[in-house]
């Protein structure tokens, strides 16, 4: 290859490296071009898998600053460049690899830290960023809802409390006299009784 090429293609594996968030470094010896095909399509959303030279891949990594692929830069070598999920790229190479065997993941790079072969097959057994976002919404929600349950709880004891003591005085006749010899005993009865109701269930309506 003459060197404006060499020098292109450094410089476009450089750029996948910086624009990707994660990368993995495979060895597809054995795999036929029906076989790598099919690993494309699959990983499309996610990544995208390209066969690379391993001496313009370790001066694109060099450049890119991307430490921990050298000693595995041998043989045929390909490399997903992760863009989307990473957790989804892990979960498609490691299901294509025990489906066709030939495919051995060797490395790779997670936001620049080097990811041994067991690392990204325990990134594999992860949920997806959308699983985790649902369970995330969810989790929000739910407290949310006790949160406004909790805001709530006080005004409606509070209600209730009015609400006793109103009758309260208006059982007694509503007189001045009747009104302040209970004044200590009444509140603490409607409060008793505002309490044991919004214990048993809150409000009625």
């Amino acid at each position: 290859m003459a060197t404006p090429e060499k020098a292109a293609a450094i410089a476009e594996l450089t750029e996948k490296f910086r624009s990707s968030g994660a990368a993995v470094l495979t060895e597809y010896r054995g795999l036929t071009v029906s076989q790598l095909t099919q690993l494309r399509g699959s990983m499309r959303e996610h990544a995208t898998y390209a066969v690379v030279k391993n001496t313009l891949t370790k001066r694109a990594a060099a450049e890119a600053g991307i430490e921990g692929l050298d000693e595995h830069l041998t043989g045929p070598t390909a490399i997903a460049f992760v863009t989307g999920d990473p957790v989804e790229a892990a979960k498609g190479l490691r299901d294509f690899a025990k489906a066709n065997p030939a495919l051995v993941i060797k490395a790779g790079v997670l936001d620049g830290k080097p990811l041994s072969p067991e690392e990204i097959t325990k990134l594999a057994d992860l949920e997806s960023r959308e699983v985790l976002l649902a369970k995330l919404a969810g989790a929000m929600k739910a407290n949310l809802s006790k949160a406004v349950y909790l805001f709530a709880a006080p005004l409606s004891q509070t209600a209730r409390v009015v609400d006793a003591l109103r009758a309260k005085v208006e059982e007694q006749g509503g007189s001045a006299p009747v009104a302040e010899a209970s004044a200590d005993a009444a509140p603490a009865e409607a409060a008793a009784d505002a309490t044991t109701d919004a214990a048993e269930g809150g409000d009625d309506s």
